[in-house]
């Protein structure tokens, strides 16, 4: 598997404390809301290090022209469509990292009892259905060949420790919290790390994206690059820690 010296690589061993070692194909990732903001960086920051990138995005003719942009591969679909995320799944190589970074913002008056039910079924079947979605079926080889890395955006909002258990925007919060959930029992499920296969969730924090916005402290880039360390780096087990929620390379509480 081929990757930077500065990276480390993705093979964790079974044994309790095997470092990483390098395999002999080049990896492969998957970026879902690629063509855009966050998204856009990470595949960015993956395709420089030499992995062969893939994005994947609703807006055909944007994420066309975003791939042309960084030089990769791209698919057009929706994360909600199950049965066309299969028929991908079969018609492409398997990957080796997943990242999802697709997501919408709910209303800004959305609170518990005044969420609209389509805002609510919108926000959760993108954020959280979605995550599930492309998991589900892109991540079977992970498991099956004991390898592989999945980061998924979440949200500093979703934290039930932080600022996420202060109320409002009812259907992006709750679905970044249902995110939170996802990476904890997976990553549980996959051994944490043990089975070779990492799992983590990250806060980007307040970024210059179409979500975010144009007075947002930070870049789309400086939003991307937790995500693309974790996707790339050393990782030891019994001395590295997954299955957590990342903020700037640190762990924060749920």
């Amino acid at each position: 598997m081929t990757i930077p010296a500065e990276s480390g690589a993705l093979s964790p061993s079974p044994s309790s404390h095997a470092s990483t070692e390098p395999n002999k194909h080049q990896m492969r990732a998957l970026v879902t809301g690629g063509s855009r903001g966050i998204g856009f960086e990470i595949a960015r920051g993956l395709h420089a290090r030499g992995i062969d990138t893939t994005i994947l995005g609703q807006d055909s003719e944007r994420v066309a022209n975003a791939a042309q942009e960084l030089g990769v591969s791209s698919i057009y679909c929706d994360v909600r469509d199950y049965k066309k995320l299969q028929l991908h799944n079969e018609a492409v190589a398997p990957f080796d990292i997943l990242v999802l970074s697709h997501g919408v913002m709910s209303e800004k008056m959305s609170k518990t009892m005044r969420a609209s039910k389509d805002d609510w079924d919108r926000t959760l079947d993108i954020n959280l259905t979605g995550v599930f979605n492309v998991v589900n079926i892109f991540g079977q080889h992970l498991v099956e060949k004991r390898n592989g890395r999945v980061i998924v955006l979440s949200a500093c909002l979703g934290r039930m420790s932080g600022p996420g258990s202060a109320g409002g925007l009812a259907p992006y919060r709750i679905s970044k919290a249902g995110v939170n959930s996802f990476v904890r029992n997976l990553a549980h499920e996959t051994g944490l790390g043990s089975r070779g296969v990492l799992v983590d969730a990250i806060c980007p924090n307040h970024s210059k994206t179409d979500m975010g916005g144009p007075d947002a402290p930070r870049t789309a880039a400086e939003g991307a690059e937790t995500a693309i360390w974790l996707a790339t780096r050393s990782f030891t087990q019994g001395v590295d820690q997954t299955g957590l929620l990342w903020e700037d390379r640190e762990v924060v509480p749920w």
